[in-house]
C-alpha cells in the first residue's frame, strides 16, 4: 500500500516537471492568459515537484547517475556567466530554476531501475497536453490555426507553438509504438493514442518533429530487429508503406514538407542560418567564449537562435558545449553497451530524437522538455540491481547483532 502511494507521488512529480517545461511564451489563446500567471503556474509546478520529491525521499537517497552529474556540472558555467548580471536578474532566476530541476531529478533517481514506469508517466502527461490542444482546436479552430503561423496548429487554450506540439506528439507516438511492439499495451489502447497524435503532428507541419520521429523509430526498432519478430514485421511493413507513400503521394508530401516556402527560404532554414552566422561572427571576450553570457531567453539580437548547440555556446560557452556533448555521448555509449531490450529501444529513440532536434530547436542547456526526455532515457539505461541470493541449507548462518533485532 505504501509502495503504491509513493509510486503515485513519483508520477505526480514527473508530471509537474513536464508542466514546468511547457513554457510561458507562445500563440494567442481564446482567453488571454497573462504571461505572469503562466510563469507562476509553471514555476509553481517546479517548486511543488521538488517539495513532493523531497517529501517522498526525505533522506535524499539517490542513485549514481552520470547524466544528472553532468547536468549539475552544467550549472557551473551557467552561474559564473550569469552572476555578472549582464543579462539581468532573469539569468540568475533561470539558474535557480535549473538547479531545482536538477535537484528534483537527483531525488527521483532513487526510483530509476531500468523499468518502463517513467515511460508511462511521460506518455500520460504529454498526451494530456495533446488532448488540451485537440479541445482547443474543436472549440476555436480559427484561433488554433492562425494565419500568423501559416495555418499551423497552435495551442488555443494554453500558449503552445507548433514545434512544441509537434515535439510532444512525436515523442508520444514513438514511445507508444515501442510499447506496442514490446506487447506492453493493447492494440486498441495504442491506436487511441497514436492516431490522434499523428493527426495533430500533421496539422503542426513540423518537419523537425516528423524527421525525429522517423529516424528515432528506425534506430530504436533496428536495435530490436535481432531479438523481436514483432519488430521485424513492423520494420518490413513500414518500409513497404513508406515506399508506396513516397511514390503515390510524392507531390503532396513535398508540398507539406515545404509549407509553401520558396526554395531560398527553405535552404537557409527559414532564416535561421542568418541568425547563426551573426551569432558566430559577433565579437566576444575570452570569458564569454569560455563561460558564455549567462542564461537568457535563447535569442540573439531579439531573434530566436533555434539551435541547441549555438544557444549553449552563446549562454554557457565552450564549457557548456563540452558538457552537453558529454551528456549525449555518455547516454549513447551506455545505450550501445546495454543488451537488446524494450527499455533500451525507448532510450535509443529518445536520444536519437533529441540529438536530431537539437539542430533546429533549443533546450539542451536549460530546464526543458528535451532534458526531461533525456532524463527518461537515463532512467531506462540504469542497470537493474541484482537480487540478493536466497539462503540455502548449506549457506552459513550469520549472527544478527543485538541492535539489529530491536
Amino acid at each position: 500500500m505504501l509502495a503504491d502511494h509513493r509510486s503515485k507521488i513519483v508520477g505526480t512529480v514527473w508530471g509537474l516537471l513536464a508542466l514546468n517545461t511547457l513554457g510561458s511564451a507562445g500563440a494567442k489563446t481564446v482567453v488571454a492568459i497573462p504571461r505572469s500567471l503562466i510563469q507562476m503556474v509553471t514555476m509553481g509546478a517546479l517548486v511543488a515537484a521538488f517539495a513532493l520529491a523531497l517529501a517522498v525521499n526525505p533522506r535524499a537517497r539517490i542513485r549514481p547517475s552520470a547524466f544528472v552529474f553532468l547536468l549539475t556540472l552544467l550549472l557551473v558555467p551557467s552561474v559564473i556567466a550569469s552572476v555578472h548580471l549582464e543579462v539581468g536578474f532573469g539569468a540568475l532566476f533561470r539558474c535557480f530554476r535549473l538547479a531545482l530541476f536538477v535537484g528534483t531529478l537527483w531525488l527521483l533517481s532513487r526510483w530509476w531501475d531500468g523499468g518502463l514506469t517513467f515511460v508511462r508517466h511521460h506518455i500520460r502527461m504529454y498526451f494530456a497536453v495533446l488532448v488540451l490542444v485537440a479541445v482547443g482546436l474543436a472549440v476555436a479552430p480559427g484561433t488554433a490555426m492562425p494565419e500568423y503561423y501559416g495555418g499551423r496548429l497552435v495551442g488555443a487554450l494554453w500558449p503552445l507553438t507548433p514545434p512544441q506540439i509537434g515535439q510532444y506528439a512525436a515523442v508520444v507516438i514513438g514511445l507508444t509504438v515501442l510499447l506496442l511492439l514490446g506487447r506492453r499495451t493493447s492494440a486498441a489502447g495504442a491506436a487511441a493514442v497514436i492516431v490522434p497524435s499523428l493527426v495533430l503532428l500533421a496539422l503542426t507541419h513540423t518537419r523537425t518533429a516528423t524527421l525525429g520521429l522517423v529516424i528515432g523509430l528506425v534506430l530504436a526498432i533496428g536495435s530490436l530487429v535481432l531479438t523481436s519478430s514483432a519488430a521485424r514485421r513492423f520494420f518490413a511493413w513500414s518500409v513497404l508503406c513508406a515506399t508506396v507513400a513516397a511514390v503515390v503521394f510524392s507531390s503532396a508530401l513535398r508540398a507539406w514538407f515545404l509549407r509553401g516556402q520558396s526554395q531560398e527560404n527553405f535552404s537557409n532554414l527559414t532564416g535561421r542560418a542568418k541568425v547563426w552566422d551573426a551569432l558566430l561572427s559577433a565579437p566576444r571576450t575570452a570569458g564569454e567564449t569560455v563561460f558564455g553570457t549567462g542564461l537568457g531567453d535563447k535569442s540573439f539580437d531579439g531573434l530566436p537562435i533555434d539551435n541547441s548547440w549555438l544557444a549553449v555556446y552563446h549562454e554557457q560557452g565552450l564549457i557548456g558545449i563540452a558538457i552537453v556533448a558529454a551528456i549525449i555521448i555518455a547516454l549513447g555509449g551506455v545505450a550501445l553497451l546495454r543488451p537488446p531490450s524494450l527499455p533500451r529501444a525507448c532510450a535509443i529513440f529518445l536520444i536519437g530524437y533529441c540529438a536530431l532536434s537539437s539542430y533546429t530547436e533549443v533546450g539542451l542547456g536549460d530546464a526543458s522538455a528535451y532534458l526531461l526526455h533525456l532524463a527518461l532515457a537515463a532512467s531506462l539505461l540504469v542497470a537493474p540491481t541484482p537480487a540478493a541470493p536466497l539462503p540455502t541449507a548449506d549457506s552459513p548462518r550469520r549472527r544478527i547483532p543485538r541492535w539489529a533485532r530491536r
